[in-house]
C-alpha cells in the first residue's frame, strides 16, 4: 500500500470509528461488536506508524471515544480520564512487561478483570460524596450524581474523612437486571438494549433518578485518581484503602511478578467469564509501583503503565444437523440452522438464522457441516463460516415451495429472499392473525399468539374475519380459558369493529406499508373505496409514498384473497371510519416542523404526535436543517445530539404540553 493508498484508507477508518464511537459512547446503541471496533483502530493506529504523516491530533487513535452530552451539566475532571492500550495476543502482554522491566527488573504487576461498563468517576470532599462524572472526552464529562446515587453500593461517606478523594470505577448492569430490563422493554414495546453495557451506559443516563434507580445497576472501583491527606506507595494499597473505606473494588486481581504468572492470571480470569453475573471484555494489567507509573508517563490518550487484553469473540465449532425454513407474516422464507447445543456467552444455542439463499452459497453452508458459531456482540448467535463437509455433502438450496402450504415460491430480488405467494398460507396466516390483532393495529387485548394458535388448531377461524364470528361459548372451551376470560375477549373483539380505516389498513399486514404510511394514505384518500380506486401513480404521489410502495399496496388491495378478506370484514360489522385531520392555523406548533425523541412520561408517544398534528405541526422522523422543534424526552440520543448541532430549538414535554394547552397564536 504507497502513501496515497493509506491516506484514503485512513480517512475511511477515521469517518467510521468517528460514527462507531458517537453510536457506543454517546447515543449507548452500537452498530458494530466490539471486536470489530477493536481491529479498525488497529488498522488505522498501523497505518498512522506507518506513514506518520497521517497522525493527527483529532485522529480516534488520540482521542477518548466519549464526549460529554449537553444533556448534563459538564464536569472538567482535574485527573485526566484516559482509556487504555488494547492488546489481542500473549506477545504483547510479555513485550508490555518487557518495557516496564526496563526501569524496574522487579517490577510487579495488578492483574484484573476489566468490566464491560461506563467509567466513571467519584469525588469525596472530607469524606462526602459530592461529585459523581462519567469520563466523556477523558478531560471533560457529565455531572450524574443524582443517579449514581442510586447505587446502592457507593456510600455517600467514607470512613475517613480526609480532604479530597477522587476514585474512578466502571458502573455495569448484572445480568439477571439486564435480561428483566430487556424482558420489561419487549412487552412495553420499545426497543431493547443490545447488551448489559449498553443498558448500563443508557440507565446512568437518565434524567430521571428513579428511572435510573430502577435499573439495578452496580459499580466496581478500579482506581484511585487522586487523594489528598494519605499517600501511597503501591496501586495494591490504593484499592486496599478504597475497600476499608466502604467502596467495593474490583474483585479477583491478583498479584503478579513474571510474564508466565501475568498469562496464567488472564487464563484464570477467563475461564471464570461465564461464571460471573456480570459482564467483563477483557483483563486490565497495570504497573503497581505508583513512582513507576510517574516515570513511564502517558500519550495523549492511554497511560503507559497500563494494557488491556481484550477477550476475542467466543467463537465454537458445532456440527449442522438440519436447516429449518420458516415462513412469515410476509411470507418471506428464512432459513435457520439447527446445529448441536454450544455454550457461547454463558448461554446455550442451538439455532441461528442463516439470512437467505445467497448468505448459504457465499458461505456454502451443507448438511453435516462443523461450522462455527459465535455471538454477535455476545448476544445474537451468528453462523460464521464452514470448516467441514461430509463426503457426500451437498450445496444446501432452499425449496422451491412453501414448506407449509406447498405454493411455489417466488424469489423478491429487491430483498434477495424467497416469498410464499398464497396469503391463505397457514404459516402466514397464524403471524397475520398476530399482527391483525396488535396493539397499533385492532388493538385487540388478550389475542396472542398462544391464544391465536389454539384458535387455529381448534379451526375456529380460517382468516381474520372469522375472529368476529367468535362467541365466548366457543372461546371458553379452549384450554386455559374461563367464563370472564372468554367474555372479555369477545368484548375486545367487537370493541375494534370500530377501529378506524388507517388501522385497518395497517393491520391487513401489507409489505411495505407501516402504521405511518397508512395514515397518511387515509389522509390523501379518506375512504377505502376511494384507495381502492385509486391507480399506482396516484398512490405514488402520496407525501412519503414512491413507486415500489404503490405498487406493492395496489398489488395487495386487488388480490383477490385480501378483496375477499375486506368484504368479509364489512359484513362482520366493521366500519372503518375515518376522520381527517384538520390542523390548527392559529397556534405554536402550526406549520413547524417538529421531531419527538427520548421516552414521554405524561402521554404515548402516538398520542403526542396526533395532538401535534391536530395543532398544525408536521412531525417527521429525523432532524434536519428545516426542523422547527425538537420535543425531548428521557434517554433522548442522536436526535437530541444533531438539534443542538444545528442549534435548534428544544423543548421537554412539559413545555410541549403547556404549548398544546394554550391558544398563544405565535
Amino acid at each position: 500500500m504507497d502513501f496515497n493508498e493509506a491516506k484514503a484508507r485512513a480517512a475511511e477508518l477515521t469517518a467510521l470509528l468517528t460514527r462507531y464511537n458517537e453510536e457506543y459512547y454517546v447515543q449507548d446503541n452500537p452498530s458494530v461488536d466490539d471486536h470489530t471496533y477493536d481491529m479498525l483502530m488497529h488498522e488505522l493506529a498501523d497505518l498512522e506508524r506507518e506513514y506518520p504523516a497521517l497522525l493527527s491530533p483529532d485522529s480516534p487513535t488520540q482521542r477518548v471515544g466519549g464526549a460529554a452530552s449537553s444533556t448534563f451539566a459538564k464536569v472538567p475532571h482535574t485527573v485526566q480520564m484516559q482509556s487504555l492500550q488494547d492488546v489481542f495476543d500473549a506477545a504483547s502482554v510479555a513485550e508490555f512487561a518487557a518495557r516496564c522491566r526496563m526501569l524496574d527488573p522487579d517490577a510487579t504487576f495488578s492483574v484484573e478483570p476489566k468490566i464491560d461498563g461506563l467509567s466513571v468517576s467519584l469525588e469525596y470532599r472530607d469524606g462526602r460524596l459530592v461529585l459523581g462524572s462519567t469520563r466523556g472526552d477523558g478531560f471533560t464529562g457529565e455531572d450524574v450524581t443524582a443517579n449514581l446515587a442510586t447505587i446502592r453500593t457507593i456510600p455517600k461517606l467514607l470512613k475517613d474523612q480526609l480532604p479530597l478523594v477522587e476514585a474512578r470505577g466502571e458502573v455495569y448492569m448484572p445480568r439477571d437486571s439486564f435480561f428483566s430490563l430487556i424482558k420489561e422493554q419487549e412487552e412495553n414495546d420499545e426497543q431493547p438494549f443490545k447488551n448489559p453495557r449498553n443498558a448500563a451506559a443508557g440507565s446512568l443516563r437518565q434524567k430521571s433518578s428513579a428511572v435510573t434507580a430502577k435499573r439495578k445497576l452496580d459499580i466496581f472501583i478500579f482506581n484511585l485518581q487522586q487523594c489528598e491527606g494519605k499517600s501511597f506507595t503501591t496501586h495494591d494499597e490504593t484499592l486496599c484503602f478504597l475497600a476499608e473505606q466502604g467502596l467495593q473494588v474490583v474483585p479477583g486481581r491478583k498479584l503478579c511478578h513474571t510474564t508466565e504468572e501475568i498469562l496464567a492470571a488472564i487464563q484464570a480470569i477467563g475461564d471464570s467469564r461465564q461464571d460471573l453475573p456480570y459482564d467483563i471484555d477483557g483483563v486490565v494489567i497495570k504497573l503497581n509501583s505508583l513512582a513507576m507509573r510517574e516515570e513511564m508517563g502517558a500519550t495523549a490518550k492511554t497511560p503507559k503503565w497500563a494494557i488491556a487484553y481484550k477477550f476475542p469473540p467466543e467463537e465454537k465449532e458445532t456440527v449442522l444437523r438440519e436447516i429449518e425454513v420458516n415462513v412469515g407474516r410476509t411470507g418471506a422464507l428464512t432459513p435457520v440452522a439447527v446445529f448441536d447445543t454450544i455454550l457461547l456467552a454463558g448461554t446455550s444455542v442451538s439455532r441461528a438464522v442463516l439470512h437467505n439463499q445467497d448468505f448459504i452459497t457465499e458461505k456454502d453452508i451443507r448438511i453435516g457441516d462443523t461450522i462455527v458459531v459465535r455471538k454477535a456482540g455476545d448476544i445474537i448467535p451468528e453462523v460464521l463460516r464452514s470448516v467441514k463437509h461430509l463426503p457426500d455433502a451437498q450445496p444446501y438450496r432452499l425449496p422451491e415451495c412453501c414448506p407449509v402450504c406447498g405454493t411455489k415460491a417466488v424469489r423478491d430480488e429487491a430483498e434477495a429472499v424467497l416469498r410464499c405467494p398464497n396469503i391463505s398460507c397457514p404459516a402466514q396466516l397464524h403471524k397475520q392473525l398476530v399482527h391483525f390483532a396488535s396493539r397499533d393495529a385492532m388493538n385487540i387485548d388478550g389475542l396472542g399468539p398462544a391464544i391465536v394458535t389454539a384458535l387455529l388448531d381448534a379451526k375456529l377461524v380460517e382468516d381474520a374475519a372469522g375472529l368476529y364470528s367468535l362467541t365466548a361459548e366457543q372461546v371458553v372451551e379452549l384450554e386455559g380459558f374461563k367464563e370472564k376470560s372468554a367474555n372479555n375477549l369477545i368484548e375486545a373483539i367487537d370493541r375494534s369493529r370500530n377501529a378506524p380505516l388507517d388501522r385497518v389498513i395497517y393491520a391487513l399486514g401489507i409489505r411495505g406499508i407501516g402504521q405511518k404510511a397508512a395514515q397518511l394514505l387515509c389522509a390523501e384518500f379518506g375512504s377505502l373505496e376511494a384507495i381502492e380506486a385509486a391507480t399506482p401513480e396516484q398512490i405514488a404521489a402520496v407525501e412519503g409514498y414512491g413507486s415500489i410502495m404503490a405498487e406493492s399496496l395496489y398489488t395487495a388491495l386487488h388480490d383477490s384473497s385480501v378483496s375477499v378478506l375486506l368484504d368479509k370484514l364489512k359484513a362482520a360489522g366493521l366500519t372503518m371510519p375515518y376522520e381527517k385531520l384538520v390542523a390548527a392555523t392559529d397556534t405554536f406548533f402550526s406549520g413547524k416542523t417538529v421531531v419527538l425523541t427520548g421516552t414521554l412520561s405524561q402521554m404515548k408517544r402516538s398520542d403526542a404526535k396526533k395532538a401535534l398534528e391536530t395543532a398544525g405541526a408536521k412531525v417527521a422522523g429525523s432532524v434536519s436543517k428545516k426542523t422547527d422543534y425538537v420535543i425531548a424526552g428521557e434517554d433522548a440520543g442522536s436526535k437530541l445530539t444533531k438539534a443542538q448541532e444545528l442549534g435548534i430549538p428544544v423543548l421537554s414535554e412539559a413545555e410541549m404540553l403547556a404549548q398544546l394547552s394554550s391558544n398563544p397564536g405565535k
